[in-house]
């Protein structure tokens, strides 16, 4: 672009602003603790391959969910439905107990933690933790994916929820 300094690091605040005009997807990854299970809203899930199957998300370091999720074996992700809002608000809520009442959810295969009523899950094996920047980077293969209802998908763009038709 005309004007851009080559060598100058975008600033913070810069690269979110451009971001926020990038409407995401928005997604519920879960894994199991010692514990407790954990989990945590995501707006970074990407497919990487179909052969074989990959993914990626990406992690908070300073997410209470972090190191559970790092720590775990097997995680599972969640596409959230564009009537899903408060549960999104709830895993991105820091300081809330994400699994109490409403939440809806039960143990699925390996102990994951799978939330009801979502259009579509899947449970992955982790393949690597990549550290970048303030983040980690999870590249999972899915091992097991769940159909649930149709609906119109979650989305989040500029600060907020909404939806697209098809």
């Amino acid at each position: 672009m005309a004007g851009a300094a080559e060598e100058e690091p975008l600033t913070e605040d810069a690269f979110r602003g451009v971001f926020r005009t990038h409407p995401a997807g928005v997604a519920i990854i879960t894994a199991m603790g010692e514990r407790q299970p954990a989990g945590f809203t995501a707006t970074s899930l990407a497919s990487v391959s179909s052969a074989p199957a990959l993914l990626s998300f990406g992690v908070g370091r300073n997410a209470s969910s972090w190191a559970t999720v790092c720590a775990a074996e097997y995680v599972a992700v969640h596409l959230l439905a564009h009537d899903q809002q408060e549960l999104a608000s709830t895993f991105a809520r820091s300081g809330a107990d994400r699994f109490a009442p409403p939440t809806r959810w039960s143990a699925g295969p390996h102990g994951v933690p799978l939330l009801d009523g979502v259009p579509a899950a899947m449970v992955c094996r982790k393949v690597y933790d990549l550290p970048a920047g303030d983040h980690t980077v999870v590249i999972a293969q899915p091992i097991r994916a769940y159909q649930g209802r149709q609906a119109r998908p979650l989305v989040y763009l500029d600060g907020h929820y909404g939806s697209v038709s098809r």
